[in-house]
């Protein structure tokens, strides 16, 4: 069972074929849930646009079933599709109550991209790749306009940064010191450079401890950098 207090975002915690799993599906533009199961293992949900009701829970009738979560009631809580909006509610339904980023809701409440909520010991994120400005603040993954020209020093940075990805795919991105020890530039102009890409790569609103996983997956995955390149 995953800790209540680590997000199912979080990106040390997810492996290289989950990151590619959600940049897939944030690329569908689709809203989606993530989760973890009792396991540990990544649960994706795409949130049908043809439905507009999801129930949440512990029985196996519901369209997110919670089975391993002895915290969780039987029907828990709902997330009801209004227009475009994805709203959560509970409404009594749980004994525990459900709780949208630490703090307990009552009737319904509007899900905002990268929303946690949580029901019983399992968290379950909001992911809205497409949400218009008004409604979601954050940058979704997945959704950059095309990428400018790079400079020469940006695509060494960013080749850097991926390095440890040469012979495994159970990596973790290179840090700051690292890059720059190997292009002979200073702690403070790699930084610079990691800040352009992110905006470049539209990531730069994900929380800190997921952006240099996902620059370097994207840039692998949309060919940026290649292998050869490592």
């Amino acid at each position: 069972m995953q800790q209540a207090d680590q997000s199912p975002l979080a990106a040390h915690a997810a492996t290289p074929a989950e990151l590619r799993e959600r940049i897939e599906a944030e690329r569908a533009g689709t809203p989606f849930l993530v989760l973890r199961d009792g396991a540990g293992a990544q649960r994706l949900f795409v949130l049908d646009p043809a439905k507009e009701r999801v129930t949440v829970g512990r029985s196996a009738g519901n369209d997110v079933a919670l089975q391993w979560d002895t915290e969780v009631s039987r029907l828990h809580a709902e997330l009801e599709r209004l227009g475009d909006e994805w709203t959560a509610a509970d409404d009594g339904l749980s004994r525990n109550g459900s709780f949208v980023n630490g703090q307990r809701i009552s009737g319904r409440h509007r899900l905002r991209d990268g929303d946690v909520l949580r029901v019983g010991r399992t968290q379950i994120a909001f992911r809205m790749p497409e949400s218009s400005p008004d409604s979601n603040p954050t940058v979704a993954a997945g959704s950059r306009a095309e990428l400018p020209a790079l400079s020469a020093t940006q695509r060494a940075v960013l080749a850097a940064l991926c390095r440890p990805y040469k012979d495994t795919e159970l990596a973790t991105p290179a840090t700051n010191q690292q890059i720059a020890d190997e292009l002979y530039l200073s702690v403070d102009a790699v930084k610079a450079h990691l800040r352009t890409l992110f905006g470049y790569f539209g990531v730069q609103q994900l929380p800190q401890n997921q952006k240099r996983s996902y620059l370097a997956m994207r840039a692998l995955q949309d060919g940026v950098v290649s292998r050869r390149d490592l």
